[in-house]
């Protein structure tokens, strides 16, 4: 235990954790404008978006379903009007990734929590449930030339048939043994198609039998997903990640096949397919292309990029003109003329609605929150919100002199937006497999921004990434942990101290029981210990520190000491029941469960609770809170709210 003296001597001018320290007035027993600890001043929605995950034709109208709101809804683009004429609200889940037609009427497939097949009588202009199912995610859905629903589901990695006509459904089973995902599925009279990660493979079921058949080529097998889909009366399309690739077989002999590939550099992803007029016309990540490549072979030519770096979630045909869905948009290329044009449904009447947040950071003036699409900011003083797009989800944020660094998913992206501009400005892409940002951090010494990242989903080993402001230079380094990724850093005179996670890429059992705390040198570029902190824990949430000692918060509400100059576990207490964001400033650290804010009293290690009841509605249960640089307000969620929380930053 560091003496009680010693830490106070020290860490009493100690203001801000991480990346950077502001001076701060000497604190009073109030927080921000003098209102008492644990004040709440409500901001107003976080995050307001309408982050679309797939849709449907019928007719002449485009059914477009959003992700990630409460409730989430389908909203009708009706083409003849050029605008968005009704909205139907989803009741259940967080978000919609799935949807077919069988006839007039749209099915809708629900993730979250629970998987709801919901049925939009389009004629009628009304939503019923039509079935629920046991899994988290219904992420694919098709109809088969008779009327049937297929779905592709995850974790149990199954696919189910639901009939119409009968309202019931059959378990067709698991699509590959050991595999969580069914992505991307299509049917035809006789056969469902299942596109399977994060292993790749590519499953035939008999939809008399159920009987089932490996169809992925051998020169495929280690790709990691077959990630979207389309058939024709001959040939399925199938997308291909992460090598941005499309195979395209016979149905009636899938040995005759071709392996086409996307020709923007570092494509990677191929998010949707569609087959159309002797075509395959496919979408790809990270550039944003679409691509056709005539079925009877030929080259691939890319056709343009309607909106740079964005997802094209489904590709479909209408009226002899090729639809691209993407978040708040589509476009429409017409293979008559060549025009590629976007159009925002926005701007033409689709519903916007609070989202769940993803990130939330405080540059003294303004809050970024970041969501799908890109991140509201929030001028605190003006009392104003405005919305800087970018594709993709900021997870992390950090602010240096007027810059704010965004670490962004997927891809690994690091962003930097400077204040009072529109844009922000994409610095670099990781690479090495990785595609999910958990922390940044700065170091002063060095000068270097830290960016941890997770692995893409069935791959191992996270990594450690470093920028220079400076120099523009990034560099990546990986593995650093050993079977672990990285969750949480914390920097020091050179050295970024980590705290890991044993889930490794989604999709992918973890290999290791303990999650670990680790220092790398920033200077010499290597990793210096590493040491189990709490055992049994599966990830550290967070990482501050003080003069003396790093703080650490594991996933099971435990926080750890880590004594600089002893090199030591010091200490650990229980201080909430479950982990999250953890935020340090002078003799105490502030946490949040996501429901309740708590101050800790680090010499003593008791907590006291400031706030409570916030039910913050953090997008993958993973709660988060900021520390305004002036050390007087923390910001967090109350439901899907914005919230100043009033802080004296004293024991």
């Amino acid at each position: 235990m560091i003496p009680r003296r010693r830490f106070i001597q020290l860490a009493a001018g100690t203001v801000a954790t991480g990346a950077v320290s502001a001076a701060v007035p000497a604190a009073s027993a109030h927080g921000a404008t003098g209102q008492p600890e644990g004040t709440l001043t409500d901001l107003g929605p976080a995050s307001v978006t309408n982050a679309l995950g797939n849709a449907e034709f019928a007719g002449d109208v485009l059914y477009a379903a959003t992700r990630g709101l409460s409730p989430n809804v389908v909203g009708s683009y009706d083409l003849a009007a050029d605008a968005v004429t009704a909205h139907f609200d989803i009741p259940t889940g967080i978000g919609v990734w799935a949807m077919c037609a069988v006839g007039a009427d749209v099915y809708v497939g629900t993730h979250g929590g629970s998987s709801d097949l919901y049925r939009l009588d389009t004629r009628a202009g009304a939503v019923t449930k039509a079935a629920g199912y046991s899994d988290d995610y219904i992420w694919a859905m098709a109809s088969s030339p008779d009327g049937k629903v297929y779905m592709g589901l995850s974790p149990t990695g199954r696919v189910i048939e639901y009939d119409p006509a009968t309202g019931t459904s059959r378990d067709l089973g698991v699509a590959t043994p050991g595999e969580q995902y069914v992505r991307s599925v299509a049917a035809d009279a006789t056969t469902v198609y299942a596109g399977v990660g994060a292993h790749a493979h590519l499953v035939a079921i008999d939809r008399a039998t159920g009987a089932k058949r490996e169809i992925l080529p051998a020169e495929l097998a280690s790709r990691d997903f077959v990630a979207s889909m389309a058939i024709s009366d001959t040939h399925l399309a199938a997308g291909i990640s992460s090598s941005g690739e499309v195979l395209v077989l016979s149905t009636s002999d899938p040995a005759d096949h071709r392996i086409l590939k996307a020709t923007a550099p570092g494509e990677k992803y191929v998010t949707s397919v569609v087959i159309h007029d002797g075509y395959v016309y496919f979408a790809g990540r990270p550039s944003g292309a679409l691509y056709r490549c005539p079925l009877s072979g030929g080259e691939v030519e890319s056709l343009g990029v309607a909106y740079p770096e964005a997802a094209t979630h489904r590709l479909l045909v209408h009226d002899g003109r090729v639809y691209g869905v993407q978040d708040g948009a589509v476009f429409v290329y017409d293979p008559a003329t060549g025009s590629l044009e976007y159009r925002s449904l926005v701007q033409r009447g689709f519903r916007a609605a609070p989202e769940q947040p993803m990130s939330v950071h405080s540059d003294g003036r303004r809050v970024y929150v970041g969501g799908k699409g890109g991140a509201d900011i929030h001028d605190v003083a003006a009392g104003t919100r405005t919305r800087l797009g970018i594709p993709g989800e900021p997870k992390t944020a950090l602010t240096l002199k007027d810059t704010t660094y965004l670490g962004v998913y997927t891809q690994g992206l690091l962003y930097a937006h400077r204040a009072g501009e529109d844009s922000a400005r994409l610095l670099a892409r990781t690479g090495n497999q990785q595609d999910r940002p958990r922390d940044l951090a700065y170091d002063a010494l060095t000068g270097l921004i830290v960016m941890p990242t997770q692995p893409e989903p069935g791959h191992i080993n996270g990594a450690l990434s470093l920028y220079s402001p400076r120099t523009g230079k990034f560099d990546t380094y990986r593995p650093v942990v050993e079977r672990q990724s990285v969750y949480s850093v914390a920097t020091r005179r050179g050295t970024a101290y980590l705290g890991t996670n044993v889930q490794e890429g989604l999709g992918l059992p973890p290999v290791t029981t303990t999650a670990r705390l680790a220092a790398f040198d920033l200077r010499g570029r290597k990793l210096l210990w590493e040491l189990e902190p709490v055992p049994g824990a599966r990830y550290v949430a967070a990482l501050g520190q003080t003069p003396l000692a790093l703080y650490g918060l594991t996933n099971t509400g435990v926080l750890f000491e880590y004594d600089f100059l002893r090199r030591r576990i010091t200490r650990t207490a229980k201080v909430a029941d479950r982990g999250g964001e953890l935020v340090v400033t002078g003799l105490v650290a502030y946490g949040t469960d996501g429901n309740r804010v708590y101050k800790v009293d680090l010499p003593r290690l008791t907590t006291t609770t400031i706030a409570d009841g916030l039910a913050g509605e953090w997008f993958g249960g993973e709660p988060k809170l900021s520390l305004d640089p002036s050390g007087r307000a923390l910001y967090g969620l109350r439901g899907r709210n914005l919230v100043r929380i009033a802080i004296s930053g004293r024991r």
